[in-house]
């Protein structure tokens, strides 16, 4: 498994390292320049105008330009709404009643829909020629006469489009988490004149919690790296995230440059899951 793991990801990780210490060569034969170690993500960091990028990965001016700020804010914004939804759907699928198995198939259906077809349902539906939905959200001052232009109304509409396919997903796993829970707490909560919130919140949300937990790392991984539901609705010149900033880059044919910004987000990556993981043994040691 070491051995697997190393082929895999370890090694790949390294090499990324490896030429994003490197400067660019655009102009020899060779994929990337001289060794140069950490300038290239200090001029990343701090904004230096000799690193051309489509978009600036962090900019305090024009938070709404920046790389980093629209990743994060449309990670903690979908990551939210979709738990809450998740959890709210997977109560309802583990309730016995007549069409549960088609219920929970339908259910499923966003998260089966390859990823370019779900983002091209959204641009659809806020285009503003032939959507029926513009103009009403339009007339109630909730999205400009054009969403798909405005960064701001295509940064909700990112989030609506991650929230939809990923819902699914967390749904499923929490209904796993739900299966396990013993049936008999129940009774014993229902003898005991215990409500339907005090059930949820004495029983079931403390057994299924490490569950939850386990989803929100594997959704926030996911939204983190989101970029293919970005080019396909309102594309990454108006919602410039993380991968698209990678992307672009690596289009202008400059690998270590690309590389560093690669690999600084899989180091921010990395610390979110280190604060999910450390909360979580802080919630089982307090439980303990």
């Amino acid at each position: 498994m070491i051995l697997v793991l190393s082929v895999l990801a370890f090694y790949p990780l390294l090499r990324t390292l490896w030429v994003s210490l490197h400067s660019d060569d655009l102009y020899g034969s060779h994929p990337v320049g001289a060794f140069n170690g950490f300038d290239t993500y200090a001029a990343i960091l701090s904004g230096d105008a000799n690193i051309i990028l489509s978009d600036p990965f962090f900019s305090l001016s024009n938070p709404l330009s920046s790389a980093l700020v629209i990743t994060l804010l449309i990670t903690a914004v979908s990551v939210t709404l979709g738990t809450v939804l998740g959890l709210g759907m997977a109560l309802l699928l583990n309730k016995g009643f007549r069409g549960r198995a088609v219920a929970r198939m339908v259910v499923l259906l966003p998260w089966s829909i390859p990823i370019v077809i779900q983002g091209m349902i959204f641009y659809l539906l806020f285009q503003p020629s032939i959507s029926f939905l513009v103009e009403p959200l339009h007339s109630l001052g909730l999205f400009s006469a054009n969403p798909l232009v405005s960064t701001r109304d295509s940064i909700i509409v990112v989030i609506l489009v991650d929230v939809w396919r990923r819902v699914p997903f967390i749904a499923l796993i929490i209904l796993a988490g739900l299966a396990s829970v013993d049936q008999s707490l129940y009774d014993v909560a229902k003898v005991a004149g215990a409500s339907k919130w005090q059930e949820f919140k004495l029983i079931t949300f403390p057994l299924i919690k490490p569950v939850v937990f386990i989803g929100m790392i594997f959704y926030t991984i996911s939204s983190m790296k989101v970029y293919g539901v970005v080019e396909a609705s309102a594309g990454c010149g108006t919602v410039p995230t993380l991968t698209c900033l990678v992307v672009d880059t690596f289009r202008m044919q400059r690998w270590a440059t690309a590389s560093a910004i690669a690999f600084l987000t899989a180091l921010i990556i990395a610390l979110i899951v280190m604060v999910y993981l450390v909360q979580f043994r802080n919630e089982v040691t307090t439980s303990e």
